[in-house]
Protein backbone atom coordinates (compact mmCIF):
# COMPACT_ATOMS: atom_id res chain seq x y z
CA UNK A 1 0.00 0.00 0.00
CA UNK A 2 1.57 3.33 -1.22
CA UNK A 3 0.67 5.85 1.79
CA UNK A 4 3.34 8.89 1.17
CA UNK A 5 4.94 10.03 -2.20
CA UNK A 6 8.38 11.29 -2.40
CA UNK A 7 7.08 15.17 -3.33
CA UNK A 8 8.54 18.27 -3.51
CA UNK A 9 7.54 21.46 -1.20
CA UNK A 10 5.50 23.47 -3.71
CA UNK A 11 7.90 25.95 -3.44
CA UNK A 12 10.83 23.87 -3.60
CA UNK A 13 13.42 26.86 -2.70
CA UNK A 14 12.29 27.21 0.47
CA UNK A 15 11.92 24.07 3.22
CA UNK A 16 8.54 23.17 4.49
CA UNK A 17 7.91 25.27 7.95
CA UNK A 18 6.46 22.43 10.34
CA UNK A 19 6.09 22.71 13.96
CA UNK A 20 6.31 19.54 16.11
CA UNK A 21 3.88 19.13 19.44
CA UNK A 22 4.54 16.16 21.87
CA UNK A 23 4.41 16.00 25.21
CA UNK A 24 6.95 13.38 25.88
CA UNK A 25 9.96 15.01 25.57
CA UNK A 26 12.23 12.34 24.68
CA UNK A 27 10.27 11.64 21.18
CA UNK A 28 9.75 15.18 20.70
CA UNK A 29 13.78 16.23 20.24
CA UNK A 30 14.32 12.85 18.98
CA UNK A 31 11.29 13.36 16.27
CA UNK A 32 13.40 17.07 15.53
CA UNK A 33 16.23 15.87 15.47
CA UNK A 34 15.32 13.82 12.69
CA UNK A 35 13.90 16.36 10.79
CA UNK A 36 16.35 18.86 10.90
CA UNK A 37 18.74 16.41 9.29
CA UNK A 38 17.04 17.01 5.85
CA UNK A 39 17.65 20.30 4.35
CA UNK A 40 13.88 20.40 2.66
CA UNK A 41 12.52 21.07 6.25
CA UNK A 42 12.61 23.57 9.06
CA UNK A 43 10.94 22.74 12.13
CA UNK A 44 10.16 26.07 13.47
CA UNK A 45 8.71 25.34 16.50
CA UNK A 46 8.20 23.30 19.88
CA UNK A 47 5.34 22.20 22.00
CA UNK A 48 4.14 19.75 24.60
CA UNK A 49 0.33 20.13 24.36
CA UNK A 50 -2.24 20.93 22.05
CA UNK A 51 -3.22 24.93 23.07
CA UNK A 52 0.48 25.29 22.51
CA UNK A 53 -0.12 23.82 19.06
CA UNK A 54 -2.99 26.15 18.27
CA UNK A 55 -0.26 29.06 19.86
CA UNK A 56 2.36 28.18 17.48
CA UNK A 57 0.18 27.89 14.19
CA UNK A 58 -1.28 31.70 15.27
CA UNK A 59 2.24 32.47 15.74
CA UNK A 60 4.37 30.68 13.21
CA UNK A 61 1.97 30.05 10.80
CA UNK A 62 3.53 27.30 9.41
CA UNK A 63 3.32 24.27 6.33
CA UNK A 64 2.68 21.92 8.60
CA UNK A 65 1.62 21.07 12.32
CA UNK A 66 2.87 17.68 13.65
CA UNK A 67 1.11 16.75 16.83
CA UNK A 68 0.61 13.61 18.96
CA UNK A 69 -3.12 12.60 19.79
CA UNK A 70 -2.77 12.15 23.67
CA UNK A 71 -1.71 14.79 25.21
CA UNK A 72 -2.56 17.23 28.35
CA UNK A 73 -4.43 20.25 28.73
CA UNK A 74 -5.51 20.13 25.31
CA UNK A 75 -5.34 16.89 23.22
CA UNK A 76 -4.15 16.33 19.57
CA UNK A 77 -7.83 15.61 18.20
CA UNK A 78 -8.97 19.10 19.73
CA UNK A 79 -6.01 21.14 18.54
CA UNK A 80 -6.56 19.59 14.89
CA UNK A 81 -10.40 20.87 15.01
CA UNK A 82 -9.30 24.26 16.12
CA UNK A 83 -6.51 24.55 13.71
CA UNK A 84 -8.47 23.65 11.06
CA UNK A 85 -11.50 25.89 12.01
CA UNK A 86 -9.09 29.16 11.69
CA UNK A 87 -6.66 27.75 8.98
CA UNK A 88 -8.07 25.85 6.56
CA UNK A 89 -5.15 25.71 4.45
CA UNK A 90 -2.60 24.83 7.40
CA UNK A 91 -1.49 20.95 6.51
CA UNK A 92 -2.17 18.78 10.14
CA UNK A 93 -0.28 15.87 10.33
CA UNK A 94 -1.08 13.58 13.78
CA UNK A 95 1.34 11.07 15.24
CA UNK A 96 0.42 8.35 16.98
CA UNK A 97 2.06 4.81 18.51
CA UNK A 98 -0.90 2.48 18.32
CA UNK A 99 -2.12 1.84 14.82
CA UNK A 100 -5.47 0.73 17.01
CA UNK A 101 -5.52 3.60 18.92
CA UNK A 102 -9.23 4.67 19.14
CA UNK A 103 -9.10 8.39 18.10
CA UNK A 104 -8.34 7.63 14.30
CA UNK A 105 -11.77 7.84 13.17
CA UNK A 106 -11.81 11.28 15.07
CA UNK A 107 -9.21 12.99 14.09
CA UNK A 108 -9.88 12.58 10.33
CA UNK A 109 -13.58 13.88 11.14
CA UNK A 110 -12.35 16.90 12.14
CA UNK A 111 -10.03 17.68 9.30
CA UNK A 112 -6.13 15.71 9.76
CA UNK A 113 -4.94 15.66 6.97
CA UNK A 114 -3.58 12.27 7.65
CA UNK A 115 -1.68 9.54 10.50
CA UNK A 116 2.15 8.90 10.76
CA UNK A 117 3.28 6.41 13.01
CA UNK A 118 6.33 7.22 15.67
CA UNK A 119 8.24 4.46 15.18
CA UNK A 120 8.08 4.75 11.11
CA UNK A 121 12.02 4.89 9.81
CA UNK A 122 12.96 8.72 9.33
CA UNK A 123 12.93 8.08 5.77
CA UNK A 124 9.28 7.39 5.67
CA UNK A 125 8.38 10.28 8.51
CA UNK A 126 9.81 12.94 5.82
CA UNK A 127 8.27 11.56 2.99
CA UNK A 128 5.10 11.84 4.62
CA UNK A 129 5.20 15.06 5.91
CA UNK A 130 6.27 16.53 2.38
CA UNK A 131 3.39 14.76 0.79
CA UNK A 132 1.25 16.22 3.42
CA UNK A 133 2.70 19.48 2.65
CA UNK A 134 2.11 19.25 -0.89
CA UNK A 135 -1.40 19.08 -0.56
CA UNK A 136 -2.02 15.20 -0.38
CA UNK A 137 -3.52 13.18 2.52
CA UNK A 138 -1.65 10.16 3.82
CA UNK A 139 -1.93 7.70 5.97
CA UNK A 140 0.43 4.83 7.37
CA UNK A 141 -0.44 1.26 6.24
CA UNK A 142 -1.46 -0.03 9.68
CA UNK A 143 -4.01 2.44 10.22
CA UNK A 144 -5.32 2.19 7.19
CA UNK A 145 -6.27 -1.10 7.72
CA UNK A 146 -7.90 0.04 11.09
CA UNK A 147 -9.22 2.74 9.32
CA UNK A 148 -11.20 0.11 7.27
CA UNK A 149 -12.18 -1.89 10.41
CA UNK A 150 -13.47 0.74 12.31
CA UNK A 151 -15.50 2.57 9.69
CA UNK A 152 -19.65 1.64 9.25
CA UNK A 153 -21.45 0.63 6.77
CA UNK A 154 -24.08 3.46 6.44
CA UNK A 155 -24.70 3.19 2.16
CA UNK A 156 -23.77 6.22 0.50
CA UNK A 157 -27.04 7.97 -1.37
CA UNK A 158 -26.80 6.63 -5.02
CA UNK A 159 -28.10 9.79 -6.29
CA UNK A 160 -25.14 11.96 -5.04
CA UNK A 161 -21.97 12.76 -6.85
CA UNK A 162 -18.79 14.11 -5.70
CA UNK A 163 -16.08 14.96 -7.63
CA UNK A 164 -17.50 13.79 -11.26
CA UNK A 165 -17.56 10.13 -10.02
CA UNK A 166 -20.15 8.05 -11.72
CA UNK A 167 -23.21 6.33 -10.22
CA UNK A 168 -21.06 3.09 -10.78
CA UNK A 169 -18.13 4.73 -9.26
CA UNK A 170 -20.10 5.32 -6.27
CA UNK A 171 -21.62 2.12 -5.61
CA UNK A 172 -17.65 0.94 -5.82
CA UNK A 173 -16.50 2.82 -3.06
CA UNK A 174 -19.20 2.07 -1.27
CA UNK A 175 -17.80 -1.41 -1.07
CA UNK A 176 -14.19 0.29 -0.85
CA UNK A 177 -15.20 1.77 2.40
CA UNK A 178 -17.13 -2.10 3.65
CA UNK A 179 -13.48 -3.75 3.00
CA UNK A 180 -14.47 -5.66 -0.07
CA UNK A 181 -12.06 -7.26 -2.46
CA UNK A 182 -11.51 -6.81 -6.26
CA UNK A 183 -12.99 -10.18 -5.88
CA UNK A 184 -15.76 -9.56 -4.39
CA UNK A 185 -16.68 -6.43 -5.58
CA UNK A 186 -16.48 -8.00 -9.21
CA UNK A 187 -19.21 -10.51 -8.12
CA UNK A 188 -21.04 -8.63 -6.20
CA UNK A 189 -21.58 -6.05 -9.38
CA UNK A 190 -21.28 -9.50 -11.89
CA UNK A 191 -18.29 -7.63 -13.72
CA UNK A 192 -14.53 -8.60 -14.17
CA UNK A 193 -11.78 -8.52 -11.73
CA UNK A 194 -10.18 -6.46 -14.65
CA UNK A 195 -13.38 -3.91 -14.68
CA UNK A 196 -13.57 -3.72 -11.12
CA UNK A 197 -9.54 -2.54 -11.11
CA UNK A 198 -10.79 0.29 -13.82
CA UNK A 199 -13.26 1.80 -11.79
CA UNK A 200 -10.86 1.32 -8.77
CA UNK A 201 -8.24 3.29 -10.29
CA UNK A 202 -10.76 5.87 -11.92
CA UNK A 203 -11.99 6.36 -8.36
CA UNK A 204 -8.33 7.39 -6.76
CA UNK A 205 -7.58 9.26 -9.85
CA UNK A 206 -11.17 11.67 -9.44
CA UNK A 207 -10.62 11.70 -5.76
CA UNK A 208 -7.07 12.05 -5.47
CA UNK A 209 -6.08 9.65 -3.89
CA UNK A 210 -3.43 6.57 -4.17
CA UNK A 211 -4.62 4.02 -2.33
CA UNK A 212 -7.89 1.90 -0.15
CA UNK A 213 -6.89 3.63 3.12
CA UNK A 214 -7.01 6.97 1.71
CA UNK A 215 -10.47 6.39 -0.45
CA UNK A 216 -12.10 5.70 2.93
CA UNK A 217 -10.58 8.95 4.09
CA UNK A 218 -12.06 10.60 1.57
CA UNK A 219 -15.22 9.19 1.84
CA UNK A 220 -15.36 10.07 6.00
CA UNK A 221 -14.22 13.55 4.79
CA UNK A 222 -17.13 14.10 2.79
CA UNK A 223 -19.58 12.57 5.82
CA UNK A 224 -20.63 9.80 3.30
CA UNK A 225 -20.01 7.03 6.14
CA UNK A 226 -20.11 7.29 9.45
CA UNK A 227 -18.44 4.63 12.16
CA UNK A 228 -20.36 2.11 14.38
Amino acid sequence: METALETQHPNSAQPIRVVVVDDEILVLQGIVTLLQMDPRIEVVGTGSNGQEAIDLASEMQPDVVLTDIRMPIVDGIQATSAIKARWRNMRVALLTSFAQDGYVLEGLAVGADGYLMKGDTSASLISGLISIAAGHQVVEQDIGRRIVELVGKKSLERSQTYDGLTPREMQVLVMVVRGQSVKDIATDLCISERTARNHLSSIYHKIGVFDRAQAVLYAIKKGLVTAE
